[in-house]
């Protein structure tokens, strides 16, 4: 069966974005006789010298009147390789939140720039909620090429320009292709007009793009939609438990927990349509879970494994975007919110700043209106189970229904718990971060034990000293000597490991100081806790995997530790006998082939003046 890519477009107003799907459905021979036949009566109708292919998209009067997107429009075409859904979605600045609706599941974000105009504040801004909803993969179309006369040095300008931007976001996969939409080139087959570009037309970039490592397959959840129960004579004692498998793995045979009331008990079968039995469910699934313990469960609990639970608290830190045209947001405010398969009630209990989308500047507010985008804190009835947006979408994310009118009135991003202790109060003090003479960061290196990371570590601490730069090594070894002396290497002490040195170094990045986290750190929902932690106080976050192979890591361990870990003097020992979850969008991947310890420092030193 082939893969479902699902694509979002963004851009400007008049950048093409109807114009580019109607063309990939056009010249990817996904169009009715009767559907074409429709569009060229309208192109005609409306003065047109041929098929206006935008109209495929634009289905409102309105936007066919005004020639804009105003709606989010979805269409469905399939080639051997794969099968597609594209949301075309508006570009106007007051329809921000259908953007973030067509956007909110897909895969891959395409960006289209118009190549007269150049980089514009909206395609910043669009770049900028690519990043906010998660969307691991971006491609910038700089359209309209045939209007520069398919100019090598305009799209390098352009290219150029939108990768120092992107530089300051989060966007993992950025790639750049030259395409005129109108025309077809570089859409569905590479053009013979720009000789000068050497990668694949979009539509082959498309199909060939990897997506199946984005899904979460570490974090076992599944929240609980219906419970089963026959009451028919072949199925006196069945009792199962449906729901979509919103991340990981589910076998036959595993143990899991059910939160929120903790009880442990065994997968006993997992069922797929029609009762047939599965030797494993996996992300994206409906499935139906039986369980060896008859325990109360019932909608809204969550099925997980015990040494990997989600968070679970009443207090949630949140980014929304408010879709309500006729209410605004206030503090105190009551709502229902929907969380996976849980309803409850919830309160806005402070809104921290609201987000200009435009220069991305954070200023405060007392609402947030249409379109507005915000951070929040929110406390619930009932706990949420829930994972940072960043690590799953689906356990990450929730909409807020207002309870008089049963609106959808925002949809949220969960950054993480918040601490609501009333007598517990940040005390700030008299120097700014901005008053610093110099800019603090957090670089966090994380590997194998003998991949390299401290070696790396100190030579970057070094040089960056010597260039007047404060820089200080917090080494795993080192804190296990003082800080973290009372911790062993149980999955839960791992992580507690991680936590504290995360806080350590959030306070020095923002005392102006580059914090070098050297620590084997091996999982990843530890690592983006601490990443989470920094990006809440807007303080740069560098993650880099050292990726040296196990065994050129045993081969360079000068104290026996493998050795040791091998005949089972040292338990849990990461690489033998515990996982090393290994990074799937570090900051800075580096390899043994890369370079010796010198050369590798100088490209940490080099990403870390890009920041």
């Amino acid at each position: 069966m082939s893969q479902l890519l699902r694509i979002a477009t963004a851009g400007s107003v008049d950048d093409g974005k109807s114009t580019l799907i109607g063309r990939l459905l056009f010249d990817g021979k996904a169009i009715f006789e009767d559907q074409l036949g429709a569009v060229e009566s309208a192109s005609l109708a409306r003065g047109h010298e041929g098929p206006d292919l935008a109209l495929l998209t634009d289905g409102l009067r309105a936007e066919r009147e005004q020639g804009i997107t105003i709606d989010v429009a979805y269409r469905y075409f399939a080639t051997p390789k794969r099968k597609f859904i594209i949301a075309d979605t508006p570009g106007h600045i007051q329809y921000t939140r259908n953007m973030v609706t067509g956007a909110s599941t897909a895969d891959v974000a395409l960006i289209l720039i118009d190549a007269r105009k150049g980089v514009l504040e909206q395609s910043r801004r669009h770049a900028f909620l690519a990043t906010l909803l998660g969307i691991p993969h971006v491609v910038l179309c700089v359209n309209k090429m045939d209007l520069v006369d398919f100019s090598q040095e305009r799209f390098n300008e352009i290219r150029a320009e939108f990768a120092a931007f992107a530089s300051k976001l989060e966007l993992p996969d950025l790639t750049f292709i030259p395409i005129s939409a109108l025309s077809g080139d570089n859409v569905v087959t590479v053009s013979t007009a720009m000789p000068w570009y050497e990668g694949p037309a979009l539509l082959g970039h498309l199909e060939d793009l990897h997506v199946a490592s984005d899904r979460n397959l570490i974090d076992a959840r599944m929240p609980v939609q219906y419970v089963i129960r026959p009451q028919q004579a072949d199925f006196h004692d069945f009792r199962g438990y449906a729901g979509t498998v919103a991340g990981g793995v589910f076998r036959p045979g595993d143990e899991v927990v059910v939160l929120p009331s903790g009880f442990s008990t065994t997968v006993t079968n997992v069922l797929g349509p029609g009762g047939r039995k599965l030797d494993e469910a996996f992300t994206g699934q409906a499935v139906v879970i039986e369980l060896a313990d008859n325990l109360d469960i019932s909608r809204g609990d969550m099925i997980c494994r015990p040494n990997n639970r989600p968070t679970s608290t009443q207090d949630v830190d949140a980014m929304i975007c408010w879709m309500d045209s006729d209410l605004t947001l206030s503090t105190d405010s009551t709502y229902t919110i929907l969380h996976t398969t849980r309803e409850t009630r919830v309160s806005i209990k402070e809104l921290e700043y609201r987000l200009d989308i435009n220069t991305l500047h954070r200023g405060d507010a007392d609402s947030l209106s249409l379109n507005e985008i915000g951070r929040v804190r929110l406390r619930t009835q009932k706990p949420l189970h829930f994972d940072p947006y960043r690590r799953n979408r689906d356990t990450g994310s929730f909409i807020l229904i207002d309870e008089a009118t049963n609106n959808t009135v925002a949809a949220g991003m969960i950054l993480g718990g918040s601490q609501n202790e009333p007598h517990i109060v940040w005390h700030s003090g008299a120097v700014t971060r901005e008053q610093r003479k110099t800019k603090g960061m957090t670089v966090w290196l994380t590997g194998l034990s003998g991949s390299g990371k401290s070696s790396v570590a100190v030579e970057v601490e070094r040089r960056l000293v010597a260039a007047g730069q404060p820089a200080y090594i917090l080494d795993g070894d080192n804190l296990r000597h003082g800080l973290n002396s009372g911790l062993g290497f149980s999955p839960e002490d791992r992580t507690e490991n991680v936590r504290r040195v995360a806080q350590v170094a959030k306070l020095m990045a923002d005392a102006g100081v580059v914090a070098i986290v050297s620590l084997v750190s091996p999982y990843r929902a530890d690592r983006d806790a601490a990443r989470a932690v920094h990006e809440a106080d807007g303080l740069p976050f560098i993650e880099i995997f050292m990726d040296t192979p196990l065994d050129v890591a045993e081969a360079r361990d000068s104290k026996g530790l493998y050795a040791k870990a091998r005949a089972g003097e040292i338990p849990e020992f990461t690489g033998v006998s515990a996982p090393y979850e290994s990074p799937l969008r570090p900051d800075l991947l580096l390899r043994p082939s890369d370079g010796d310890a010198d050369t590798l420092a100088q490209m940490v030193i080099d990403r870390v003046e890009e920041q």
